[in-house]
């Protein structure tokens, strides 16, 4: 009685990118006892050795399939055993996936039966180059072979050594380049993909009826990302109050990312609920807390709402730089720090005072993460940016008169040049301003098209018992 000789399962790895040497292995699937196909006769004709084995069935071929087979040489003619053109594949290869199998042609209409052989290899080995063997006078079945999936077909009356040599290791090389080129299409959907999830991920301001200006940045510090561990949104909810919050989770990476999007969601809804101040910000943290991947994650956040005339806001901070302030005819300055509480994440039972702060008829407030204040002062300096340097360089930019757009698109650029390249940690800015002539000028506009309103809008909820202000 034979002994079975154990033989390795296929690796998730594609024949065709498994390198040995200049040696070529063959699978020669044939019922044809003479053994047409001889090793010596190719080694020869291909000038390196060339490994031979022989499968008179597809059941035998399946044992004989491993990882270190170049190339599968088919008989077309071979007769299909009951039930294996439709069986499913073998455990070497069902843990695999074809690149572009989903995808393979059927058969053309009449040809099943004749390439059942040929749909059975592919199935069973999804990875391994495939050379098929036809009679001379069908040209046909060949074509159709090559169009179901086959590499390469050769006649039976052909088998010349040279000529079969030189099929096998383009056979060989075709199925490598077919592999490559599925992978970066495949690669090249897969970043189309991300890139429009990410975009998605990012927040639309919900600002409909308010008079203030609105403008933003977003540098994700991840290499060819979308998104980042930084997180903002506005909203206006109905009694007129505008509603903004900027926050960083800790980390750069795509974990980080998606907390920061949940984060960032969980603020809009808990906003338009109504909460604010403490009671949001104890929210987010059990947020956080349950959706982080470790209990050393925590995030910073800096959350403002504006009453709905624009002349004083609350201010929360969770372990956040403090916001800039500037307002007409005066340097921009940091607003207070002293009172904010710690990072949501660190302390299970904190505290966030919110404190009211004077903005005055007009104003911009600049609200960031600290990838705008950490970046270097000049190529391979220690020396950081900091607030003071940041509040330096946007008065600089507000006297020579930039504004909304253009004046986070110079701060970016400048932090950026000042850093000697890319910055590796994620940016966020955000400016909320607003302008009395600008007001004024949307309410001339707006006269003309019809009456409007001068009912007093609702004051926010959270100001009916108001500390004292933070004025000039």
């Amino acid at each position: 009685m034979p002994v079975p000789v154990p033989v390795p399962q296929q690796r998730d790895v594609p024949a065709a990118e498994t390198s040995h040497g200049g040696d070529l292995t063959v699978l020669v699937i044939e019922d044809d006892p003479a053994g047409s196909i001889t090793g010596p006769e190719l080694s020869a004709a291909a000038g390196t050795r060339v490994r031979i084995r022989t499968a008179r069935n597809l059941t035998e071929a399946g044992r004989l399939l491993t990882d270190d087979v170049d190339c599968i040489l088919l008989d077309l003619a071979l007769p299909v055993p009951a039930g294996s053109a439709g069986a499913a594949p073998t455990a070497a290869a069902s843990t695999t996936a074809a690149p572009g199998a989903e995808h393979r042609p059927e058969p053309a209409p009449g040809r099943a039966d004749e390439l059942a052989v040929l749909t059975h290899v592919l199935r069973i080995a999804p990875l391994h180059a495939v050379l098929v063997l036809t009679a001379q006078d069908d040209t046909e079945l060949a074509a159709e072979a090559v169009r179901v999936g086959a590499q390469d077909y050769l006649f039976r009356g052909e088998l010349d050594a040279r000529v079969l040599s030189r099929a096998i290791r383009y056979a060989v090389e075709r199925k490598r380049a077919d592999i490559a080129q599925h992978q970066l299409t495949e690669s090249g959907l897969r970043a189309q993909e991300n890139a429009r999830l990410e975009r998605g991920l990012l927040p639309t301001p919900l600002l409909e009826g308010s008079d203030l200006s609105f403008a933003a940045r977003y540098r994700p510090g991840r290499s060819r990302a979308l998104l980042g561990g930084d997180f903002y949104d506005t909203v206006r909810t109905p009694d007129g109050t505008v509603h903004a919050m900027i926050g960083d989770v800790c980390g750069h990476g795509p974990d980080e990312a998606a907390l920061g999007v949940e984060l960032r969601i969980a603020w809009r809804a808990l906003t338009l609920a109504g909460l604010c101040g403490d009671q949001l910000l104890s929210t987010l943290q059990q947020v956080l807390e349950h959706e982080r991947q470790s209990e050393e994650i925590f995030a910073t956040l800096c959350t403002v709402d504006i009453a709905p005339d624009g002349r004083r806001a609350g201010l929360c901070l969770a372990g956040h730089p403090a916001p800039l302030l500037a307002r007409h005819g005066r340097p921009a300055r940091l607003l207070p720090y002293e009172d904010g509480g710690p990072a949501l994440g660190l302390l299970p039972r904190a505290r966030w005072p919110r404190r009211q702060v004077e903005l005055g008829g007009e104003w911009s407030l600049m609200m960031y993460t600290d990838g705008l204040i950490e970046g270097r002062v000049g190529a391979g300096s220690s020396q950081r940016l900091g607030q003071d340097g940041m509040v330096a360089m946007v008065n600089s930019r507000l006297e020579q008169g930039l504004t909304g757009e253009d004046l986070l698109e110079a701060a970016v650029a400048e932090v950026r040049e000042l850093n000697g390249g890319e910055l590796t940690d994620d940016v966020a800015v955000l400016l909320l301003g607003r302008d009395p002539e600008r007001i004024r000028r949307r309410g001339r506009s707006a006269s003309r098209s019809g009456p409007v309103s001068t009912a007093p809008a609702a004051a926010p909820a959270a100001s009916a018992q108001r500390p004292p202000l933070y004025g000039p």
